[in-house]
């Protein structure tokens, strides 16, 4: 808490924000899959997953106040991974679907 003080962050938004997102960020990643799956447009999925990735570093970016600035790398990096990880994931889940179907 005190932490959150000094960068003018507070720890409780941040963590509800963060754990809050995840509903809507896997509703979105299963929107996507759909979508791909039926070959429709992914900007609309794509967009709104994004966003709930990134919602609470938003929160963090916009009202924290003199943040270290190994902080921003530190969530730059856990985005990349998150963009690896979740492309991963969708690619099994492409994956499973081919094979449900008895594609290949």
């Amino acid at each position: 808490m005190g932490l959150g003080e000094r960068y003018n962050v507070n720890p409780i938004i941040f963590g509800s924000i963060y754990v809050g997102a995840i509903p809507f960020f896997t509703a979105s990643i299963a929107w996507l899959v759909r979508n791909l799956r039926r070959r429709r447009s992914i900007v609309g999925p794509v967009l709104s997953a994004s966003f709930f990735f990134v919602s609470a570093y938003l929160y963090l970016v916009v009202v924290g106040r003199d943040i270290p600035l190994w902080v921003y790398f530190f969530v730059g990096g856990m985005v990349i991974f998150g963009v690896f990880s979740t492309l991963k994931k969708i690619r099994g889940q492409l994956k499973e679907g081919k094979e449900e179907n008895g594609a290949e």
